[in-house]
């Protein structure tokens, strides 16, 4: 069995052949039960392992593993940790254990700008990131390869990550940090928050027409990065209706505060992917995404790293 380390994971997954391969296996679809959610109680707080089945009806076979603690940051750490191993479908002999937090970090960020290559307008071209984490330059690689962005800028609790986020992609976009989120909000055209907030950090009053908001750090119903008005203003899309209704606490707390309902959401990813239901309704409409994560996306990107390195044997 091979072993993918977190280098070889970034190097065998371009943004635009990921965001495809995602593409093309939401359209095809995978088996993929619910996943295993266990909080576990750790000495400095709690702290979450995911187990993440998936495989091909007649293909390859992989799950993932996930260890979750938000509490790293105050370490220097990455919050997210975990393992992919991948089988192939013949025998179910494994084939390779690949670096679980690159893989998830990338399949995260490319599930994101898949949603934003069919929703997002076409002429969007300025990004706000809400958050300074090991995703945030994620979704900075990822929107700019599907939409022509020019302007960047980063939101952090942390000032000086967010500077030093802005810093590294100077060379490559008009970048800053912005310390006013409601002002950068409002001059966003696409909005993307990786964070791990318990409490809304976007309002909808701020999201200006034509925006597309992506929500992707909330993955617990506990958590939250955006309030209900942004639900009750934007056509609402998700990545899957599994995850939506069992894990997206931006939704199922805005639907005990009876201003949402899951009949609101227009589409799930595979049905926009397969041109079944339609993206955004106008140019000045607000499409928000959001996102918890998916087996098939693990199994979308793992397959991708296999084939990528195997054809240059």
């Amino acid at each position: 069995m091979r072993i993918i380390t977190a280098d070889e994971v970034a190097a065998a997954l371009p943004w635009h052949a990921l965001v495809d391969r995602l593409a093309l296996t939401f359209r095809d679809g995978v088996e993929s039960p619910p996943r295993h959610h266990h909080a576990m109680h750790r000495p400095d707080g709690e702290a979450t392992m995911l187990l993440m089945p998936a495989w091909e009806r007649a293909g390859y076979i992989g799950v993932k593993m996930v260890n979750v603690f938000p509490q790293n940051a105050e370490h220097g750490l990455p919050a997210i940790a975990g393992v992919y191993l991948l089988s192939e479908g013949a025998h179910g002999r494994p084939l390779a254990c690949l670096d679980g937090s690159e893989l998830t970090r990338r399949r995260t960020a490319a599930a994101s700008a898949l949603a934003a290559r069919e929703l997002a307008r076409q002429d969007a071209e300025s990004l706000l990131v809400v958050g300074t984490g090991k995703l945030a330059p994620m979704v900075v690689e990822a929107h700019a390869a599907v939409r022509p962005i020019r302007r960047v800028r980063i939101w952090g609790r942390n000032p000086e990550k967010a500077r030093r986020l802005a810093a590294h992609y100077a060379d490559r976009f008009d970048s800053e940090a912005v310390e006013d989120l409601e002002s950068a909000v409002r001059e966003a055209d696409v909005i993307s928050c990786v964070t791990l907030s318990n409490a809304p950090l976007v309002r909808g009053e701020w999201l200006a027409p034509g925006a597309h908001l992506d929500l992707i750090g909330a993955f617990r119903p506990s958590m939250r990065e955006s309030d209900a008005e942004c639900l009750r203003r934007g056509e609402v899309f998700v990545d899957t209706y599994a995850g939506a209704r069992g894990e997206a606490g931006d939704l199922l707390q805005a639907l005990d505060e009876g201003a949402f309902a899951f009949d609101d959401i227009r589409a799930e990813l595979a049905e926009l992917v397969r041109g079944e239901k339609p993206g955004r309704s106008a140019d000045d409409a607000i499409t928000v995404f959001k996102s918890v994560g998916a087996s098939l996306e693990d199994l979308a990107a793992a397959i991708e790293v296999w084939e990528q390195l195997e054809s240059r044997r």
